[in-house]
């Protein structure tokens, strides 16, 4: 039998492979050169595993991201909201609610033992200038560290009008202050308010230095007759509290008129926005 040279062996193998792989070239060997064989590369296609490996990682990276970014998307508008709800429940509108519950206290101080007793009526004037002092310190603080809330602008003015209408209307049935007085300040004060809600669609009415000042005026007035004061203290207190009634119905007029330029810039800004709507 004759042999088969093995470099012809070799070659054939080798032509054997690089037909089995698709896309093969073939570097032929030197025939009949001990040990020389022909070799084949197979380079990798662009659809090969390598490529598709690479570009699901490039996919994988993007989606990966992108649902990173939603998170975070999601993660600070939650955050927002906790801190707007955060931002209710700051040191200013504490002391407003504060002040509210001081209120049926400040009245069976006010009303006990018939409501002439000395002592009784010095406990009730400790309420009611603590309700005066927070009510000091609560704006201060919302001003200057940047507290201001639309909860704190309406519930303000209202725990004012409580315990400030609380006091006058212990006063008057009591006998130690005109009905008069007291109608034309709760009068005023109550007007305000639901002036106030009326308007809040256009805006919110913030508190004024006048109505401030009225607000102080106001306190001492009521303050020097919860102590039952005689002699010339008691004739101060009129002309403090006279005072304060000029101021309740000045103020008054100005919140008027501020409401009533709220009311048309809004309308104003409504019909403008229309009208560019249907441009």
């Amino acid at each position: 039998m004759t042999g088969v040279p093995a470099s012809a062996a070799g070659g054939s193998s080798s032509a054997r492979n690089a037909k089995s792989v698709p896309g093969a070239v073939t570097v032929p060997g030197a025939m009949g050169t001990p040990g020389a064989t022909g070799s084949s590369v197979a380079p990798a296609p662009s659809g090969s595993a390598v490529g598709s490996e690479t570009s699901g990682s490039g996919v994988d990276s993007l989606v990966t991201d992108d649902l990173e970014g939603v998170k975070a998307v999601r993660g600070g508008k939650l955050g927002a909201a906790a801190v707007n709800q955060a931002s209710l429940w700051n040191i200013a509108n504490i002391l407003t609610m504060i002040r509210l519950l001081l209120v049926p206290g400040f009245v069976a101080l006010m009303l006990a033992d018939g409501g002439y007793d000395p002592a009784w009526r010095s406990l009730a004037w400790a309420a009611f200038a603590v309700a005066m002092i927070t009510d000091i310190f609560d704006g201060h603080l919302a001003r200057t560290y940047d507290l201001v809330t639309d909860f704190g602008k309406i519930a303000d003015p209202i725990a004012d009008k409580a315990i400030m209408g609380a006091a006058l209307l212990c006063l008057s049935a009591l006998g130690d202050l005109p009905w008069w007085v007291t109608g034309v300040i709760l009068g005023r004060e109550l007007g305000i308010t639901l002036l106030r809600f009326v308007v809040i669609r256009y805006g919110v009415i913030p508190a004024s230095r006048g109505g401030k000042l009225k607000t102080l005026t106001q306190g001492v007035a009521v303050g020097m007759y919860v102590l039952a004061l005689t002699g010339p203290l008691a004739s101060l207190r009129f002309w403090v509290m006279a005072a304060a009634v000029v101021l309740t119905v000045v103020t008054g007029l100005d919140y008027v008129r501020q409401a009533i330029v709220l009311r048309n810039e809004g309308i104003a800004a409504r019909e403008a926005a229309s009208m560019e709507a249907e441009r």
